[in-house]
């Protein structure tokens, strides 16, 4: 019987995996009512057959209709959930319901087949054969833990234990894209299967520099994966993915609003070597399921920048980083009569060595430095000594967490609570060194309008540092639901939090400071003034419902209302005046409120409907930055409409050709988006439709696609920069081929 029952587990978890993310209306019934899906890793709250949380699912097969290779290729498809592409893969900001920032620590969390990606600088990547998509919304604090107060999106790929053959994909599309993956999966015995796949990737580019005449953001990556799965008995479960990443390219198409342009010197780039392992081992007893996630993961990557992105010699960057992040989630999950629970240990450790030198040119000396010293002296003028030196930073930082969570629910008829809280403590520290070696010479002015050298001052400046602080956090969750089909409405109150930090893109700007000081001229700030950064927290109410209608013609409708107070919100600032470091501050209060509503309609067994809306009131409550007070203005950067549409029409077979014609029509609808906290620039709401055609056999598919088919044109990114605005273009019109084979 012990057998039996555990077989009958791992049956239920592998039926989960295939069914969980169809459109089905009792789908969601179906994935909670099975379990045992811990012995595949999978945390979820615990509990009956009742979904009490705002959720987008996407499978496999939907993900290969709307061409989604990348994390970013979701941005839109939830409500409130919009990820914007600019810069580069290193640029990975999300916004979820007015929370989120362009730097340093998400508001959403990420796992790639149980592995967690605690850098968001890392989350943008191609994934290979995805068999499902999940993004829940609103804080997952008390199960996720740190950087998830606004979401947590969850990507699982093929199972060898499930998918058998041949896959293979190659794609070309506008700005000579060629895109391939090949992945073989299969079994070397019944309970023993491996998958290997691997991925390529060129792009020529869209956007030209009209400086150098060549296009800025060219791409080539490719990456390669290999998972294991084994069963050695009824019970236990392992599964390990390895995964490694290559992604060379420019990037940092950023247009001069003055000339409307892209024209800059300099050269722009970015680089990245990325290796991530775990290792998923599950436990089924008969009332108990514990599980234990174990990841590695290495990141190597160079982001090379003309910082004042002019066809001038003022400075550059070139950031260079090694990271190294273990992990280690263990938990247990289980139930008695109407009781579940789930709880756990969580740990991880994070190092990482970054060295971010910015070398001064001819320019940036003359009007940054030169001009400001000689305009305050102007009898006695000074002259550097060379027309380039570095303002060398070098960083360690450490950061290492551990956790206890749980989590329990229980059922009372129809009515179902929940209860969980997590304490989560973490220490972060920084060791710094900034250091120079340049001087400059001063000279006298004479009456008679000639000059003659008056003294030399040597500038050797080699500041060392460390700087540490420790954050406890309890993050408590209720939540209280009923079950009265076919509809379910519930309510939760939970807390959440991104951790605090060290703002390292602002130590040149310090030493560019203590330069001044050294020529006689007042330090703008000190660095203990804006090198920390405090952790945000959240006050998350949501009131929402799922339900479903016609079980011949499905129609399934989820809302919500939302109402977010937060506390100390860490938005992206430029300093003032000419500098040019980026810095985390803590905003104050915001409030957050708003409304989701997502559709999936099946009017006939071969047409699908799709509308997720979302809509978000984000505003200042108190913020004032020493220059303006923005009480009443929008948040920055997070939209205020979302809207994703999608009409799919799968037609008859055409007779002896076994082929099915399938047409899928889609809108990603956006804005608008305030650009600044004084919301006096904005970018408008707007549309990009979408069209494909597919011709789908036994053995393969082709897909001829379009995107923004109306040449919509937008901005996703806007910024300052010494006091020069600059924006990046969204991308234009594209169109494109999609050929996949399929061979078992």
């Amino acid at each position: 019987m012990k057998v039996r029952a555990g077989l009958l587990l791992l049956c239920a978890a592998a039926a989960f995996e295939g069914s969980a993310v169809n459109m089905e209306p009792d789908t969601a019934a179906r994935a909670h009512k099975l379990r045992p899906l811990e012995v595949l890793g999978v945390k979820q709250t615990p509990g009956g057959g009742i979904a009490t949380e705002a959720v987008t699912r996407i499978s496999g097969a939907q993900a290969r209709a709307l061409g989604l290779e990348a994390v970013k290729g979701i941005s839109l498809i939830a409500p409130n959930f919009y990820m914007p592409d600019y810069g580069s893969r290193m640029t990975s900001s999300i916004y979820v319901r007015g929370l989120g920032a362009r730097i340093d620590q998400p508001v959403v969390g990420l796992t790639v087949d149980n592995i967690p990606y605690l850098n968001k600088d890392n989350y943008d990547f191609d994934i290979v054969d995805i068999e499902s998509i999940e993004i829940l919304r609103g804080a997952q604090s008390v199960l996720n833990g740190r950087n998830t107060m606004g979401g947590q999106i969850n990507i699982r790929t093929l199972s060898p234990l499930r998918a058998k053959g041949l896959r293979s994909m190659v794609e070309y599309s506008s700005a000579n894209t060629v895109t391939a993956s090949a992945g073989y999966y299969g079994k070397l015995s019944s309970d023993l299967g491996m998958g290997f796949s691997a991925q390529y990737r060129h792009t020529d580019g869209f956007f030209r520099n009209a400086f150098t005449g060549r296009r800025l953001d060219h791409e080539n990556s490719g990456s390669l994966r290999w998972k294991t799965a084994w069963q050695p008995s009824p019970r236990l479960s392992l599964t390990n993915t390895a995964t490694a990443a290559l992604n060379r390219q420019g990037g940092y198409p950023y247009a001069s609003v003055e000339s409307g342009t892209i024209a800059y010197n300099d050269t722009c780039a970015y680089s990245r070597t990325a290796f991530a392992d775990g290792l998923t081992v599950a436990w089924a007893g008969q009332r108990v399921v514990v599980t234990s996630v174990t990841s590695i993961q290495y990141l190597d990557d160079t982001m090379t920048l003309d910082q004042d992105f002019l066809p001038a010699d003022y400075f550059t960057l070139v950031q260079d980083r090694r990271e190294w992040t273990w992990t280690e989630d263990l938990f247990t999950r289980g139930s008695r009569g109407a009781y579940s629970w789930l709880g756990g240990v969580f740990a991880f450790y994070k190092s990482t060595d970054m060295s971010a030198p910015v070398t001064f040119k001819d320019t940036g000396i003359q009007k940054l430095i030169e001009d400001h010293r000689n305009d305050a002296n102007p009898t006695y003028p000074i002259r550097w000594d060379t027309r380039r030196f570095t303002l060398g930073s070098d960083f360690t930082l450490r950061t290492g967490g551990f956790a206890l969570y749980h989590e329990s629910a229980y059922a009372l008829g129809n009515w179902r609570f929940e209860a969980g809280l997590r304490l989560d403590i973490e220490r972060t520290s920084l060791d710094y060194t900034s250091s120079t070696s340049t001087g400059f010479s001063t000279y006298h002015l004479l009456p008679d309008g000639t000059s003659e050298h008056y003294s030399h001052t040597p500038v050797e400046i080699n500041d060392h540092g460390s700087l540490s602080k420790t954050y406890v956090e309890l993050l408590p969750k209720l939540t209280v639901s009923y079950d009265y089909k076919p509809f379910t409405p519930y309510f939760t109150f939970s807390k959440g939090y991104k951790a605090g930090g060290y703002n390292t893109q602002m130590f040149s700007d310090v030493l560019q400071q203590r330069l001044m000081s050294i020529m006689g001229m007042s330090q703008l700030y000190k660095l203990e003034d804006i090198v920390a950064y405090e952790p945000e927290r959240s006050f998350n109410y949501e009131l929402g419902f799922h339900a479903s209608f016609f079980e011949s013609r499905p129609l399934v409708l989820d809302g919500a209302l939302f109402y977010i107070d937060c506390r100390n919100q860490q938005l992206t600032t430029f300093p003032p005046g000419t500098t040019t470091g980026r810095i985390m501050t803590n905003a104050g209060r915001t409030r957050s409120f708003g409304a989701e509503v997502s559709v999936k309609w099946q009017p006939v067994q071969d047409l699908a409907l799709r509308i997720d809306y979302g809509y978000t009131n984000a505003t200042f409550r108190k913020y004032n930055d020493g220059r303006a007070d923005y009480r009443g203005k929008r948040v920055p950067y997070a939209p205020a409409h979302t809207l994703f549409a999608e009409l799919s029409y799968r037609a008859e077979p055409l007779k002896f050709l076994g082929i099915v014609p399938e047409l899928n029509a889609t809108a990603r609808c956006v804005g608008p988006i305030e650009w600044n906290e004084a919301n006096t620039i904005s970018q408008p709401f707007y549309c990009l439709p979408g069209l494909s055609l597919a011709f789908n056999a036994e053995k393969w598919s082709l897909r001829l696609w379009g995107r923004n088919l109306t040449g919509t044109r937008y901005d996703t990114f806007y910024f300052m920069s010494m006091g020069n605005a600059f924006v990046q273009r969204g991308l234009p019109r594209q169109l494109g081929a999609t050929l996949r084979i399929f061979l078992r």
